[in-house]
């Protein structure tokens, strides 16, 4: 079968055409799961086939039918993958979302919980079953622990012995190899997908935005969204038959989601994969599987890059090649010239150059990307006036000597049938290098809000972002949120830069900072504060850590810090893709030091 392009995309009408499920090349490797001390677990294209036919029978036996939303919350594993896919097998529209996890807020992911079944209408929800009862308990919908979900696929497919004859589910291996166990195919099994028969304008599935209060906003996708976006970014990336993706990222994000995901499927390109709770604690596993599978590309959030170079050990990474990359994309997260610096330096030995380090912005309600860093280039670094650019929103050139110059690093010009500007408060275009919100135009935009007709996502046609940036040469460059921006005797802020800083400051939780605007009404502008986890708890050491915060701040920004707070480890709340929620810290900040009487 032929892999979805450009002219090839009117052959595509659903996800389950994807070269995985449809493919007479049926040994051909779908998945290849990693995890540390295991026997890697390969799963041919016949094997996930069967394994995702087998979960729809499961599903309906369950009584999920067609269009009913079904929220997949287990810890990242086969069994998610094989229920999302069956979900869509059925007619079902499924949800990747996050389990509870120790960095998370129980109190604030139950009430998003309650709140994301509420508002959307979602018919189930598939978890752990360790996390089954406490998520029933708070939920107005049902929950399935694992056990049932197993049992249930096993039944429907007519097998007496779930723990044997499903597929993988549970364990991730059969006990006695590396290999997928095979489903029985039954009656149910044979049944032809519920989802061909639907338009290309029906929701595919949902992404969930991230967030601490607000994870009840779906992102409704189209099935013609998603696969106008894997044909445009195919093309961008020049995907092909000798690809390999390698990827640790959460499903529940849609970098993790789309990159590193629907797209090797979709086209059949081998899918390399790991747990994220396995990739953070053993980094080097990365490394690895590039090296042993011959990885060509792997998308990354900016802090992977410190978090390798950081944590790989020499010895860890000592005799492995990397050469075979074609692009580690940098996507997700405000890039770092410095990050992509660190990395370079530290796997140049095994065969990393510049032109691998690329960049990808991307967005849930675009599908994913809207720009790409040209194949076979680095990604372009722009050199500006620092006061320029803070002062009056301009972003102009200086040499790298000069006293205000700051490094910003391009994403890349925008994909095929995709459109990116900035525009001012009025709405208006801006020229080139001048800094606004900017706005997205493309054929693979969500529908909507799911079940939000409150919210809409465009103004004039255009998709507003919130992000500030500008475009230069034709490419984008973001530097920060609109909703995050800091307003500091005139000067315009992005806490981000600044969070960079006290990230580099000696006894701060490496990426555990986080940076934002306080009002003053006396002095009619913001002040900053900065809230940072820190590895003493004596207090002299702290009283170091902040001073150490205030001048290495005044130093390499000339902004004043004017609150410092440091804390302990696990203080900080986290959006549910992990990301350092800036207003939930700056309410706590607030409710802590009135308390304290600050």
């Amino acid at each position: 079968m032929i892999m979805l392009t450009l002219s090839s995309r009117t052959q595509f009408h659903t996800l389950l055409d994807a070269v995985a499920l449809q493919s007479n090349n049926d040994d051909r490797p779908a998945i290849i799961y990693l995890e540390t001390d295991r026997v890697p677990l390969t799963i041919s294209r016949r094997e996930f086939r069967e394994a995702v036919i087998a979960h729809a029978a499961g599903l309906r036996h369950m009584g999920i039918a067609p269009r009913d939303l079904v929220v997949i919350a287990h810890t990242q594993n086969l069994e998610s993958i094989y229920a999302f896919w069956g979900a869509l097998w059925c007619g079902a529209i499924p949800s990747m979302f996050p389990t509870l996890t120790e960095k998370l807020d129980p109190d604030i992911y139950m009430h998003s919980m309650a709140e994301l079944a509420r508002l959307s209408e979602v018919r189930a929800i598939f978890t752990t079953d360790e996390f089954e009862p406490q998520l029933a308990a708070r939920v107005p919908c049902q929950v399935f622990g694992s056990e049932h979900l197993a049992r249930s696929v096993a039944i429907a497919n007519g097998s007496p012995h779930p723990a044997q004859r499903v597929p993988a589910a549970r364990t991730g291996r059969e006990r006695s190899g590396g290999r997928a166990s095979t489903p029985l195919r039954s009656a149910h099994a044979q049944r032809a997908p519920a989802t061909q028969s639907k338009d290309a304008g029906d929701v595919a599935f949902l992404q969930h935005s991230s967030g601490t209060t607000g994870l009840q906003k779906g992102v409704a996708l189209s099935y013609e969204a998603v696969l106008n976006q894997v044909a445009s970014y195919s093309e961008a990336i020049a995907l092909n038959e000798q690809d390999v993706i390698v990827s640790w990222l959460p499903l529940y994000h849609d970098m993790g989601l789309i990159a590193g995901f629907i797209l090797p499927l979709m086209q059949g390109v081998p899918l390399v994969m790991m747990s994220p709770f396995d990739w953070v604690a053993h980094p080097a596993l990365l490394l690895h599987a590039i090296n042993d599978y011959g990885g060509t590309l792997c998308w990354l959030p900016n802090f992977a890059y410190n978090h390798c170079a950081r944590r790989i050990r020499q010895r860890d990474s000592e005799g492995l090649s990397l050469a075979s990359m074609r692009m580690f994309i940098n996507c997700s997260e405000p890039v770092r010239y410095e990050s992509h610096q660190m990395f370079l330096d530290r796997f140049a030995a095994n065969g990393v150059t510049a032109e691998m380090l690329a960049v990808s912005y991307a967005m849930a309600e675009n599908t994913f990307a809207v720009t790409q860093t040209p194949l076979g280039q680095a990604a372009r670094s722009d050199v500006v006036d620092r006061i320029e650019l803070e002062q009056n929103r301009l972003a102009q050139p200086v040499e790298r000597d000069h006293p205000n110059a700051q490094i910003r690093v391009s994403c890349g010009p925008a994909i095929v049938n995709t459109s990116a500007k900035a525009i001012d408060e009025a709405g208006d275009t801006l020229p080139e290098r001048r800094v606004g919100q900017i706005v997205v135009q493309s054929d693979c935009m969500l529908n909507g809000y799911h079940k939000r007709p409150d919210l809409e996502p465009f103004q004039d046609g255009w998709y507003r972002t919130g992000d500030m940036g500008y475009i230069a040469d034709g490419e984008v460059y973001i530097v920060g949120r609109l909703k995050d921006l800091i307003i500091n005797a005139g000067k315009n802020i992005y806490p981000q830069d600044l969070e960079a800083i006290v990230n580099t400051v000696p006894g701060v939780y490496p990426g555990r900072a986080v940076v934002f605007g306080v009002a003053d009404e006396r002095e009619g502008t913001e002040l900053i504060g900065v809230v940072a986890e820190v590895t003493t708890g004596d207090p002299q050491e702290r009283k170091h850590i902040a001073t150490q915060i205030r001048n290495t701040m005044v130093k390499q920004s000339l902004v004043t810090v004017t609150y410092v707070h440091l804390v302990g480890e696990r203080w900080l709340i986290k959006t549910s893709s992990g990301k350092i929620a800036r207003a939930a810290n700056r309410e706590k900040w607030l409710t802590e030091t009135a308390v304290n009487g600050h």
